[in-house]
């Protein structure tokens, strides 16, 4: 079997969720699949990333723009492989209709946060999901969750999806050493206890509250860290701060490299994350994987993820995310036993378990086509 892969989103400088995910899956699969073929479409030569297994070939297309309905269309019509996985959007609209096609799913945020997503990025977003829900052979969901939303606002029936977690490197998330935590600490000027974000600055990650839950709290010699780049609809959660007269108690970091989170992570009172919207919740499992205790929304995927783990929150209530912040801060005890939680739970999630269940999507839609019946 050929696979191809469109691994575009692998080239771009700075990763976030699924450029991360599209990595690290190629990544698993080359350790989990030596016997199938293996093709990589990049639109432009990828730093930092190699492939050096027999069975994986890279093809650079270049296109300045419409790369994946241009470029992408025309190789895969004059050198088909045997399914194109997509890691995430949409799939070229002109294809040859014997073309097996799969593509992953994360979330359907622009459908059920319209407000908070920027146009015209949310009507590709729309776009590209309904069309995939539509056309492709068989979507892959990361969550149950995000199974549900497809079934239930796309109508794709469920035989046309899959369910496969998304995993943790835990050879790069792990509890750090204190002289490894005190060094990237004093590298972000933080000389005081501290709760913990990492994501997008936006406000379907609900930091409004947050940072107004944080306020309420009052808690002495404690601030808020936020890591992440500035997103859509972002001035009121940077203007939060001075509006509440805590501008010294909060802390904007922007964008932090991969390699200073684990620190980041081991170094906090606890990592906070009541969202109101996620497919999955990747920052869940890293924070779990360096021992962080972890308070997170209360429904959809960040429960599914997170299970009996995390301290859990209605996201909507101010009042309750205050409360955690209060018991998170003064309670050892609790500390203690979500970070031990945290360990057992990150057992279920490696990127080695999600590559070989992808690679069981690929086999049965290659050998049956759209449906696969799962138990």
């Amino acid at each position: 079997m050929i696979i191809g892969i469109d691994a575009s989103r692998i080239s771009k400088e700075i990763k976030t969720g699924t450029e991360n995910y599209s990595s690290d899956l190629i990544k698993g699969l080359s350790l989990v699949d030596n016997k199938n073929r293996y093709v990589l479409y990049f639109n432009k030569i990828p730093q930092f990333f190699e492939i050096s297994h027999p069975n994986f070939s890279t093809k650079i297309i270049r296109s300045p723009r419409l790369w994946t309905q241009v470029r992408l269309a025309w190789e895969c019509l004059l050198f088909p492989p045997d399914i194109l996985f997509v890691p995430a959007h949409t799939i070229p609209v002109i294809r040859r209709p014997s073309l097996k096609t799969i593509v992953t799913v994360h979330d359907l945020g622009a459908e059920f946060l319209e407000a908070y997503h920027q146009f015209p990025q949310k009507l590709y977003l729309n776009w590209s999901t309904e069309f995939v829900a539509k056309y492709a052979t068989h979507l892959i969901a990361v969550s149950n969750s995000t199974k549900r939303d497809l079934m239930k606002t796309l109508k794709v029936p469920a035989n046309r999806i899959s369910v496969v977690y998304e995993g943790v490197n835990r050879g790069v998330f792990m509890p750090k050493r204190t002289e490894e935590i005190d060094k990237v600490a004093a590298k972000y000027g933080l000389s005081e206890k501290y709760f913990l974000y990492v994501g997008t600055i936006q406000p379907r990650k609900n930091l409004a509250r947050v940072i107004e839950a944080f306020a309420k709290a009052n808690l002495s010699r404690t601030k808020l860290v936020l890591v992440g780049e500035k997103g859509w609809l972002s001035d009121n959660i940077y203007d939060m701060p001075r509006k509440l007269s805590i501008e010294n108690k909060v802390k904007f970091l922007g964008f932090v490299p991969t390699e200073d989170l684990p620190a980041l992570y081991s170094g906090a009172v606890a990592f906070v994350f009541p969202s109101l919207y996620e497919g999955f919740g990747l920052p869940i499992l890293e924070a779990f994987a360096c021992g962080c205790p972890v308070m997170t929304s209360n429904f959809g995927a960040t429960e599914e993820i997170a299970r009996r783990a995390a301290f859990l929150v209605n996201p909507k209530k101010i009042d309750g995310i205050s409360e955690g912040f209060r018991n998170l801060a003064v309670d050892t005890d609790l500390r203690n036993k979500l970070r031990s939680l945290g360990f057992e739970r990150i057992e279920d999630f490696s990127w080695e378990k999600t590559a070989t269940e992808t690679l069981k999507v690929f086999d049965k839609v290659y050998r049956k086509g759209t449906e696969i019946n799962e138990n």
